[in-house]
């Protein structure tokens, strides 16, 4: 449950927020990602009205409720302002009113006071919040990013994620993060992949122990996050699987709700990894751009077939034409 202390803890001097009153209801939680300017609240229409958005109060609604008279201004703040509100933040150069102080103080609702503009406030609160309550989990593998799309790199223990990517860093790609992956929705449309901060920019390759890639490579050979565009699944070699050797069937994993292009790639002695890995990824932005070599190979073998009936039949018809 993410609570308004969270968000103070972690924004608040980003924000540039100070806390005015309401200390108590700091442990308030916030359960939705959404901030309200309450313009029409405070004008008495009520109705639909959703007490459980943090409060924006910047120099319009400020000074709206400073014309009203006494009566209702005391009335308006109390009809928008529940046990299930959050908190309010005062944006803006005029001063807070004393009967929003007193209504937060009453009802433990945490006040705070940025001198932040309201518009640049609002935006930066959204964004905020919208990272804080986007979709997460944590998956084992190596992300990393080549040719400047994001592959993340599974398989079972000790089957070389980790010495694959390594192979890929010293052709000069990135590594994002090995071992484990954050990955987060954005927007609801894609994935964004990142590693933990105690093992960020770290390897563990057995035989070496631990390794910090920016210090050997260079910061250029490491990011903090990259979107997850693909994704390898290296397995040992089995003889008796068949592995598809066209790639008309197109594989997907779905992570979050999001459907990721799939690949699984079979490891043995001789085949080199690196080079796979980059081939799959070159051929995943051609089918991006719109050109797929399986497709393509497809369509030229069904016409190839087809003209060769023809010809066959063209030949048949002929030859039983002489034959009369």
């Amino acid at each position: 449950m993410y609570l308004v202390k969270d968000l103070f803890n972690k924004y608040g001097e980003h924000l540039g927020l100070n806390l005015i009153v309401g200390s108590n209801g700091l442990n308030r939680p916030i359960k939705v990602p959404d901030v309200h300017r309450p313009g029409l609240a405070l004008s008495g229409y009520l109705k639909n009205y959703a007490s459980q958005r943090i409060l924006i109060f910047g120099n319009v609604e400020t000074l709206y409720v400073k014309d009203l008279n006494k009566k209702n201004r005391i009335e308006r703040l109390r009809n928008i302002l529940s046990e299930q509100t959050p908190a309010v933040i005062v944006a803006g150069k005029y001063p807070t009113s004393k009967e929003l102080i007193h209504h937060c103080e009453e009802r433990d609702v945490p006040l705070f006071r940025t001198s932040m503009k309201t518009m640049n406030l609002l935006s930066k609160l959204t964004l905020i919040l919208n990272e804080e309550f986007s979709p997460t989990m944590t998956c084992h593998g190596t992300l990393v990013e080549a040719f400047g799309v994001g592959v993340l790199i599974q398989g079972d223990s000790s089957v070389g994620k980790s010495e694959a990517a390594l192979g890929l860093i010293e052709r000069g790609h990135r590594l994002v993060s090995d071992d484990v992956v954050r990955i987060r929705l954005r927007e609801g449309t894609y994935l964004e992949g990142s590693g933990p901060e105690l093992i960020r920019h770290l390897m563990e390759i057995r035989g070496i122990g631990i390794i910090n890639v920016a210090h050997i490579y260079g910061a250029v050979c490491v990011r903090d996050d990259k979107t997850v565009d693909v994704i390898v699944k290296l397995e040992e070699w089995d003889d008796r699987r068949f592995y598809d050797r066209i790639g008309l069937d197109e594989k997907y994993c779905d992570l979050l709700g999001v459907k990721v292009p799939s690949h699984v790639l079979p490891v043995k002695p001789g085949r080199d990894v690196v080079l796979l890995i980059e081939t799959i990824v070159l051929n995943h932005r051609l089918k991006e751009m719109g050109y797929n070599s399986a497709k393509e190979f497809n369509t030229k073998l069904l016409e190839t077939i087809s003209k060769k009936q023809t010809d066959r039949k063209r030949i048949r018809e002929t030859y039983a034409q002489s034959s009369h």
